[in-house]
């Protein structure tokens, strides 16, 4: 079994001797081209009636590539990304408007957050209307409210009452 890290070295190495984009493989396999560049990164797993397409989408992948990423991988992140340039910028766009983001989605939606388990994430080249690139990042989350902690709602406490009255009434 391959480490991750040099797993991940392999499965970029299958994308680069490829020659093809991640957009290029997002659109032959239908997965966003994010998510993809997650899969072989080792920060996304692998759904076996994805494995197919990543297959015909990249033939060097081999059997034990498409085994192990159909593992639950281990999501980390060095830390140290953050010195790096795009990520420190996605950091502090995020970190700037994020306030005005959060406001308006409580606006929206009522008390709650986006969530990054059911989530969708892209990155697009557009021309501006200065003709000039720009990149265009989309966020695409499920809105999850926040709840009222209420006794009656709460499995383990629920279910503690009724072993408590269980036991009381063996006696």
């Amino acid at each position: 079994m391959e480490t991750q890290v040099s797993m991940v070295a392999a499965l970029q190495a299958v994308k680069r001797n490829s020659g093809k984009t991640y957009g290029q493989i997002a659109e032959e396999t239908g997965l966003t081209n994010v998510y993809l560049a997650q899969l072989l990164r080792r920060q996304a797993q692998l759904k076996p009636d994805t494995a197919p397409l990543l297959r015909a989408a990249l033939p060097d992948l081999s059997e034990n590539h498409l085994h192990e990423m159909m593992q639950p991988p281990l999501r980390l992140y060095d830390p140290r990304l953050i010195q790096e340039p795009t990520i420190y910028r996605l950091n502090e766009a995020v970190m700037h408007f994020g306030e005005s983001i959060k406001e308006i989605i409580n606006k929206e939606f009522g008390d709650g957050i986006m969530s990054t388990i059911d989530f969708f994430c892209s990155v697009d080249k557009i021309k501006g209307v200065d003709g000039k690139d720009r990149v265009v990042v989309t966020f695409d989350g499920k809105y999850l409210p926040h709840t009222e902690h209420r006794t009656e709602h709460m499995v383990s406490r629920i279910r503690k009452i009724e072993n408590q009255d269980h036991e009381s009434n063996k006696g």
